[in-house]
């Protein structure tokens, strides 16, 4: 109940009660519980889109890619229905295709799809897509109709304050989780895929691209799309084969003369040049999955096999010998783990998983100076229960005592059936009486 109460405490505070709010893009008025404002929609983005990428893998350590991505995707931006939006693009490292858009133009589209594409048009279609989203205010539709909007509110509310140590309870994760689940309706991915088509073309991209991509998910779709085809991107953008028809109708109707006219971008040496690393360690990704499942399914001996042939196809990919490091730990061999684990950190300090890892081994040698560095770090991007246990263990081995009681606290508070949360319960009451 007080919850509730909370709820129409903060409301006013951060959403204009009305009846209506107004699509940017048809201008027409839509039903809606709270109208979410321009800015509140960038700040939710803003608060979201970092756990996102890290719950995904993190970021894919090429520059060169990103700005290549960002280079298209903000061309798309400028002639949209909102271009004053500070579009922001991602490459995710997760092999699973798929693409998101975060409300405020904040948008990642994975590894795996990228590496499936074959034209900078066909990337273009993709972006232009999520982007239609975004100028829609699809997401945030959801969200003032009641879908999310205690999550909102409460993460707009924490944007006011400062907590210490409620980071495992903070509603940001709890929303990114909420809106990447979020199954657009048909209606929705229609229109974003008219948007975006009318975006490609603005730009001056072949809307051939769009054609191009749709066929490309009808032959996963022919073939049987694997569990992550269907786990990824159909998940949240259910595609159809009258979704392919209404589009190709749309480009006859629109845009027949723009249809592979040589004046219209399709950008294949261009796009071949940008993704040549990432079509180069497929084949070591492709290892890098199945060893996961492998060690999902318990066989760690195979899994390390496997992970190990990934990083010697792949020596450069820290996320490859991040899950090698990892597994190297279950195996209970922290010396093979910490040189894996090193090399990655070495290659990509900014994925949250290898700073939780490192910290864990360096814990456990008796290094917990160094632990609390790399966890410190590890709970900045993704504040997790397990690296606020060890946080939690660091700062009490230090010296820390009421840092790591605090600590403790919040992990038996975010998991109260927990085997973590139980012993940090205990060791807070051990620690109480500190001052």
């Amino acid at each position: 109940m007080w919850r509730f109460y909370l709820l129409l405490v903060l409301l006013p505070s951060f959403l204009t009660l009305a009846g209506c709010a107004v699509n940017p893009v048809t201008g027409r008025s839509e039903l809606a519980l709270m109208s979410i404002s321009p800015s509140q929609e960038v700040e939710i983005g803003r608060k979201t889109f970092p756990e996102v990428l890290q719950r995904m893998g993190g970021v894919y350590p090429d520059p060169e890619l990103e700005a290549y991505v960002n280079e298209v995707g903000r061309r798309l931006g400028r002639v949209s229905h909102r271009p004053e939006l500070d579009y922001r693009f991602k490459v995710v490292n997760d092999s699973v295709p798929n693409a998101f858009a975060l409300p405020g133009g904040f948008i990642a589209v994975s590894r795996g799809l990228l590496t499936g594409l074959e034209n900078e048009a066909q990337l273009a279609a993709v972006l232009g897509h999520e982007i239609g989203h975004v100028t829609a205010r699809h997401a945030v539709q959801g969200m003032q109709r009641g879908t999310l909007l205690g999550l909102g509110v409460a993460l707009l509310d924490a944007a006011t304050r400062t907590t210490s140590y409620g980071a495992l309870a903070h509603p940001a994760g709890q929303l990114a989780a909420g809106l990447i689940n979020n199954r657009y309706s048909r209606e929705q991915e229609g229109e974003s895929d008219r948007l975006g088509i009318d975006y490609m073309v603005r730009a001056g991209y072949d809307p051939e691209g769009s054609v191009q991509v749709m066929e490309y998910f009808y032959r996963k779709v022919e073939k049987g799309a694997d569990p992550d085809w269907l786990a990824g991107l159909f998940r949240s953008h259910p595609f159809s084969i009258e979704r392919m028809r209404a589009n190709r109708s749309y480009i006859e109707t629109h845009y027949a003369a723009r249809r592979k006219d040589p004046a219209m971008r399709i950008g294949v040496d261009a796009y071949l040049a940008a993704t040549r690393r990432l079509r180069a360690v497929a084949p070591a990704y492709a290892l890098y999955d199945k060893a996961k499942k492998l060690e999902k399914a318990g066989k760690i001996r195979q899994a390390i096999s496997t992970y190990l042939a990934a990083a010697e196809k792949g020596p450069d990919e820290a996320l490859i010998l991040t899950g090698l490091g990892m597994a190297y730990l279950r195996a209970d061999d922290p010396v093979a783990a910490r040189q894996h684990l090193q090399r990655a950190l070495r290659l990509d300090d900014g994925y949250y998983l290898t700073l939780l890892g490192m910290g864990y081994i360096e814990l456990q040698q008796g290094q917990a100076e160094k632990a609390l560095t790399h966890l410190e770090r590890s709970m900045e991007l993704l504040a997790t229960v397990q690296g606020a246990f060890l946080q939690a263990e660091a700062c009490e081995k230090t010296g820390r005592r009421q840092k790591a009681l605090r600590l403790y606290q919040a992990v038996a508070k975010a998991d109260p059936g927990g085997k973590l949360g139980r012993t940090a319960a205990r060791r807070a009451a051990r620690l109480g009486g500190v001052r």
